[in-house]
């Protein structure tokens, strides 16, 4: 694949995840204001087709109603993006994992949406907790699709160092993945179960502390694409704990400075919905990350093989001579 081709697909992948963030955007909004069951109905909204329904009357008069529709209508339009991104990976990508890694996201998107129609037919608060975890898998893929179409995928085999050895990398990358994803899992429970705050707080300063380690160890590999990964984790980390910091204080009020939390407010609202995205966006920046620490280890063994062919013909010259 060419790099022309390559950058063009990137991009595509790139707006793929600039769209679904406006669906997670609205998604977390629901969330936040308790807006899941503002229509009874599914895929109806008070009787009304997806697209024929008035959802511009509810704007400031209806906000229940305004936020699960324009979730819905977001939910559409990521379902159309995501056919138009399988289609352009099939023609512009030849790798068979890439392809598949495409439709995996229209399965996703698809399942997402069927997942939650049944949270509100059912009206189950877990199918709403699942429906969040899942959206943040399919997240990820789409993710895990934009760094295996940049231009950086396939620079690594000019830039990655023949000798390094990645064993310790992957396994840090590992750990600290599993560390995030059961912080986020906890992080869902606090927001649809009003329980598992502490493991969340205590799984968040594991959580920073081993993306700082993460970004200081990082510093010493020889690919700059992989230092650069592990920087934008570690700011995008600081960005996480500085929302959850201003989360518990619009949550729980600051009796030091005498600031009041109020229900519903529009800073608690914002900050709380932020918080839920920013946790998505930090999971898919690890998944990333992780992929590109995968990507280096996987390229450096097949840079190493040249030199040793030519250190055993090496030997072998020399066991020869001394014949």
């Amino acid at each position: 694949m060419t790099t022309k081709v390559s950058s063009l697909l990137h991009r595509i992948a790139i707006s793929e995840i600039c769209v679904a963030l406006v669906t997670l955007t609205f998604g977390a909004l629901v969330t936040t204001k308790h807006a899941g069951m503002a229509f009874p109905d599914w895929p109806t909204s008070d009787g009304y087709l997806m697209v024929t329904y008035p959802w511009l009357k509810d704007y400031a008069v209806n906000w229940n109603k305004f936020l699960e529709h324009g979730h819905r209508l977001a939910g559409m339009l990521i379902g159309m993006w995501s056919i138009g991104l399988v289609i352009c990976t099939f023609c512009l990508d030849q790798r068979k994992w890439v392809r598949g890694l495409a439709v995996g996201i229209l399965l996703g998107v698809i399942c997402q949406g069927i997942l939650g129609g049944f949270r509100v037919q059912l009206n189950d608060r877990g199918l709403a907790m699942l429906h969040g975890i899942f959206a943040a898998i399919v997240f990820s893929l789409m993710g895990a699709l934009a760094v295996s179409t940049s231009t950086g995928w396939f620079a690594v085999t000019e830039n990655s160092n023949r000798s390094q050895r990645m064993g310790k990398f992957q396994g840090f990358a590992l750990i600290l993945m599993a560390v995030l994803v059961m912080q986020y899992l906890f992080g869902s429970m606090i927001r649809h179960q009003g329980r598992g705050l502490h493991e969340h707080l205590g799984l968040g300063i594991l959580a920073l502390l081993l993306v700082v380690a993460n970004a200081i160890m990082a510093q010493r590999a020889e690919s700059r694409w992989l230092r650069r990964g592990a920087l934008v984790l570690l700011m995008v980390g600081f960005g996480q704990v500085g929302l959850g910091l201003g989360t518990w204080v619009v949550k729980f009020g600051l009796a030091q400075v005498g600031y009041v939390a109020v229900m519903d407010s529009l800073q608690q609202v914002l900050l709380r919905t932020a918080h839920m995205v920013w946790g998505v966006v930090t999971l898919m920046t690890a998944v990333v990350y992780l992929m590109k620490v995968f990507r280096v280890a996987a390229v450096s063994p097949r840079l190493s093989e040249p030199v040793l062919e030519l250190r055993r013909s090496a030997s072998l010259v020399q066991s020869g001579g001394a014949r």
